[in-house]
């Protein structure tokens, strides 16, 4: 072969099935070029050993949920600057999704559940409406907890003014379970959380926020999950 030819032609051309079976083969991670997934149907190849991966299958890929531990550096205005860490070298270790890694895994992924101004700790990308859908239409049912250090000792009618009724921006503010974790360091639990509450809320007992980490939203936590790191939501996981 002279020319280069398109992936999925050369499939075709080796096992006989259709065009569009050849392109729902490659794009589903069933195709290796020299060894190696390719998961583009467009990719051009010339004399390479071209294989189908004998569990191949023609079902659709399934929509993927990322969970990343943002990091600090990054503007929470701008809610899809976290998309450049989800890369395949980013990838946690340690995640036991069973997921095989493709690129169109990372296609058409939409933020959810913004983080408190200044936060670091989980966000959740996905392309499964399903998942967008619990997160951002239905928002006010997903409890989320924060760890926030804060600048100095909690007392014990600071810990009880945190866990009585509060307005902020002339609204009620959604029930709040706070607790202490150290001496400096607290625990929240709330929902229908607005930009900036959290804050808010220590500031009206006295006490200045030094750092926030968002551990869990709704029942799926973030973990042991590294800074700047991400895994899959495991098949058969909720929020």
């Amino acid at each position: 072969m002279s020319e280069p030819q398109r992936l999925d032609k050369r499939l075709v051309a080796l096992i006989g099935c259709s065009r569009g079976e050849a392109q729902k083969y490659i794009e589903g991670g069933w195709v290796l070029v020299e060894g190696e997934v390719v998961d583009l149907p467009q990719f051009e190849v010339l004399q390479q050993k071209v294989d189908l991966h004998p569990d191949a299958t023609l079902e659709p890929v399934a929509a993927v949920t990322f969970l990343l531990n943002m990091p600090t550096g990054f503007d929470p205005r701008e809610p899809t600057a976290p998309l450049q860490l989800l890369t395949p070298d980013s990838r946690f270790e340690g995640d036991k999704s069973g997921i095989r890694l493709l690129k169109r895994h990372f296609s058409r992924l939409k933020p959810t559940t913004p983080l408190e101004p200044g936060a670091t700790g989980l966000l959740v990308f996905s392309n499964d409406w399903k998942v967008v859908r619990r997160l951002v239409d239905d928002a006010s049912r997903n409890e989320q907890e924060y760890i926030v250090d804060v600048d100095s000792e909690v007392g014990d009618e600071q810990l009880a003014q945190l866990n009585r009724p509060m307005t902020f921006n002339n609204r009620p503010i959604a029930r709040t379970k706070v607790s202490r974790q150290s001496e400096t360091q607290l625990r929240f639990a709330l929902k229908s959380v607005r930009p900036e509450q959290i804050a808010f809320m220590c500031q009206r007992v006295g006490l200045t926020v030094v750092a926030m980490k968002r551990i869990r939203i709704g029942r799926v936590s973030m973990g042991k999950l590294p800074s700047g790191q991400w895994r899959f939501l495991p098949a058969g996981k909720w929020f």
